[in-house]
């Protein structure tokens, strides 16, 4: 990102601007598995939610309350890593762990109840 830095005692200057915004990691294959199978109307609402995700620095998507981001204990990503659930939709919720500035997505699961039971 770029942005125009400059006033009438500076001298005017285009300086890159370090985003932390999410990026997202799709490439678990248990992940891509059930996206692929979603049906249109939830596939939809799921990758509105990941682009609404991709819009956001870490910090606000920590305190959004429409994904209800919540840490699952009793499971750990590699390293030892923190896992979390994240609602996508109304019936889907990915399994996630930070890695840097990316949103690893573990899994998918069109039943809520089941991204809990690993």
């Amino acid at each position: 990102m770029l942005s125009w830095h400059g006033g009438p005692n500076a001298s005017d200057a285009l300086v890159a601007v370090v985003s932390s915004r999410v990026r997202l990691d799709l490439n678990s294959p248990e992940f891509q598995e059930v996206f692929f199978r979603l049906e249109v109307t939830d596939l939809k609402q799921v990758v509105a939610s990941l682009r609404r995700v991709r819009e956001l620095d870490w910090n606000t998507l920590y305190r959004h309350t429409g994904f209800q981001w919540e840490l699952i204990e009793h499971l750990k990503g590699p390293n030892g890593t923190k896992v979390y659930s994240l609602r996508l939709s109304q019936l889907v919720r990915a399994i996630a762990f930070r890695d840097g500035d990316f949103l690893r997505l573990i899994s998918l699961h069109p039943d809520h109840d089941s991204a809990y039971k690993q």
